[in-house]
């Protein structure tokens, strides 16, 4: 997410924190090199302009060139104009109590529309709603069938009809959420290759009919300034509340997300960043220009943790750490729950000082937890509880039964054991640590 923008950002505030004091020329060709960046990372040349000229005349004012870090100052100022660029404030969608609320989405075809009613759907459900999904895309029976399978694997309702009657299959939904007692529906409506009038009536017939509460446009990330263009036209015949953005873990650029807001005057409102349900973020401003700028995001990261941990298991664990009692059983219910926070690259950018040219240079593969998980599941409960008793004979077994080699797993099983050393370690702070830091690598 953002990484080549990330990157040379970071290069141009290294030089100007590395000068003690600036001059109106260190400021203005360290903006040069922002512009530049903006500009490659697909941003709205006519919103660069702006950025850089508010930027710029905050920049050469009393509070930068009398400071006593101006470096940092910049980067303060180029932070904040980042968060306004993008909206100051979170999008909250409130939902009615008294009725069936509906939210309805638009696009073009390809953007990720289906995809994204699955995980607005489940990300619903997890804030307490009862969703159901109408299939509304009467043109590309794919995208009906998608929907579908999407719902068994999570467990909602789907509504569809064999008609090309849009409105009819609103009807049926609203019925079928009445008989289900569902209150919320998320309508999934059909896409073109290219914005047309036919497309744009039938979205306004259903607009019409069902008064959604929200109509939320999703865009693909990846087509940059195309999304920004495609968003305009929707909302000039539609205008929809808020942005969906889809595919920001891929090779995003960043134009998409700092452009939309100020094209459109319509906020993002989430951000997909992975294939899974789970992957919807609320989009925050504040906390996305942190990003940007290198300084991660711990909130989100906290955020990802409390939704994804079990309270009770990491209470049991705390009380397991204490006793010096932390066994492979316990290692193998971590994993799991890192493994629901999201790939590892992707956790680890929000750590503030971890940026993308850092990330570059660590192999970050998410098949070595898988790796290590089977070598767990190979070992008898007793193992798991005592891995002492491992000894050549078992070893063998374990890697044949994991598919992996005996040196994987004497490797595994030594930085068990150094963990375990700095654990008691912790727990026992007078005794002298170590010279390194967390020896466990994967």
């Amino acid at each position: 997410m953002f990484g080549e923008l990330t990157e040379r950002l970071n290069g141009v505030f290294k030089k100007l924190k590395g000068k003690g004091k600036l001059s109106e020329q260190n400021i203005k060709d360290s903006l040069r090199e922002v512009r530049r960046a903006l500009l490659e990372a697909d941003v709205n040349f006519k919103i660069v302009k702006n950025f850089i000229s508010e930027v710029q005349t905050r920049a050469v004012g009393q509070e930068v060139m009398k400071s006593l870090q101006p470096g940092q100052q910049v980067v303060k100022i180029v932070h904040e104009q980042l968060i306004h660029l993008m909206g100051n404030d979170s999008f909250k969608v409130k939902l009615q109590s008294n009725r069936v609320s509906k939210i309805m989405l638009v696009g073009l075809q390809g953007a990720g529309k289906t995809t994204a009613c699955a995980k607005l759907s489940q990300y619903f459900r997890k804030k307490g709603s009862k969703p159901i999904m109408a299939a509304c895309d009467i043109y590309r029976p794919a995208a009906i069938e998608q929907l579908k399978v999407l719902g068994r694997q999570l467990d909602i309702p789907v509504i569809s009809e064999d008609t090309k009657d849009v409105v009819k299959i609103a009807r049926t939904a609203i019925k079928n959420a009445e008989n289900l007692f569902s209150n919320l529906i998320i309508f999934d409506t059909a896409g073109r290759l290219h914005v047309d009038e036919k497309m744009m009536m039938e979205l306004r017939e259903l607009k019409s009919f069902l008064k959604p509460d929200y109509i939320f446009f999703v865009a693909d990330a990846m087509t940059g300034q195309d999304a920004v263009t495609v968003a305009k036209e929707f909302n000039e015949q539609l205008s929809f509340d808020g942005v969906i953005l889809t595919k920001m873990d891929g090779d995003a650029r960043g134009g998409a997300a700092l452009s939309i807001k100020a094209v459109t005057n319509k906020p993002v409102a989430f951000v997909g960043a992975g294939e899974k349900a789970n992957d919807l973020e609320e989009f925050y401003p504040d906390r996305m220009a942190s990003r940007i700028l290198g300084m991660g995001d711990v909130l989100s990261l906290i955020e990802k943790a409390e939704s994804s941990m079990d309270k009770e298991k990491a209470e049991k664990l705390a009380e397991r750490l204490k006793k010096n009692q932390f066994t492979f059983s316990d290692f193998l219910d971590q994993l799991h729950q890192i493994k629901k926070m999201g790939p590892l690259d992707q956790i680890l950018s929000m750590i503030p000082g971890v940026n993308s040219k850092a990330l570059k240079d660590v192999k970050i593969d998410d098949k070595e937890i898988s790796k290590i998980e089977a070598i767990i599941y190979s070992m008898t409960k007793k193992e798991r509880e005592i891995p002492g008793i491992i000894n050549g004979s078992r070893r063998i077994r374990i890697a044949k039964g994991s598919g992996t080699s005996v040196q994987q797993i004497n490797r595994l099983l030594k930085q068990f054991t150094q963990m375990k050393k700095m654990i008691k370690m912790f727990n026992n702070p007078k005794k002298k640590k170590g010279k390194n830091g967390f020896p466990f690598k994967i």
